[in-house]
């Protein structure tokens, strides 16, 4: 699995090592081709903003914004015996604000570190084509999302790697009624509804 990571946000505590493997992990366990790639570009305030308004046409800052690329599926690195391999596809962009993120882990109680891994499986599982449109794909997505994200921690177990302590409070592996509730504390993030962006294919939040 290709990641890039770029870091444009001038945040500082952001762990391009953590956030490279939470993604390639999600996808892994996601059964992505592993020739395929994806992007994750850290911004800040006002990069975010504008995005948020450009795309989704939503006022003020967020959290993540999701950007898909081809249509690639979970599963997609299972093949017939008699198909060609597939080649090298481009998952899409995540885009994530660090210092947005640090006000929600603040009024969740857990690390930054941990809210940009769980917002960067949200942004994965967007880009996987997983949506929370509707109150059934919500709850599907939102449960696929804390189970691998707990999954990550028990893997970085396993192969001795720590970057930070999982946490155990309440909103460390939200449901979308608990990031609904955290949005209304801290405006602009949660679960935003999904709008048509004027240029782009696909954008999501």
């Amino acid at each position: 699995m290709s990641i890039e990571f770029f870091n444009e946000s001038g945040y500082e505590g952001v762990n391009e090592e953590m956030l490279i493997d939470v993604a390639s992990f999600v996808f892994g366990e996601m059964d992505i081709n592993p020739d395929a790639e994806a992007n994750i570009t850290c911004v800040d305030l006002a990069a975010i903003e504008d995005l948020h308004v450009r795309w989704m046409d939503l006022a003020g800052p967020t959290d993540v914004m999701s950007f898909p690329m081809d249509n690639i599926t979970p599963g997609s690195n299972t093949n017939r015996p008699d198909a060609p391999a597939p080649g090298p596809e481009m998952l899409g962009d995540i885009v994530l604000c660090p210092e947005f993120a640090q006000r929600q882990a603040d009024a969740a109680g857990h690390s930054l570190g941990h809210e940009l891994a769980l917002l960067t499986t949200h942004g994965c599982l967007h880009l996987l084509g997983y949506d929370h449109a509707t109150a059934e794909e919500e709850r599907e997505m939102f449960a696929l999302q804390n189970e691998l994200l707990a999954d990550w921690y028990d893997s970085l177990k396993a192969r001795n790697l720590s970057f930070q302590p999982k946490p155990t409070g309440p909103r460390a592996f939200p449901s979308a009624a608990d990031r609904e509730a955290l949005d209304r504390e801290v405006p602009g993030g949660g679960i935003p509804p999904i709008a048509e962006p004027q240029t782009r294919d696909d954008a999501r939040g």
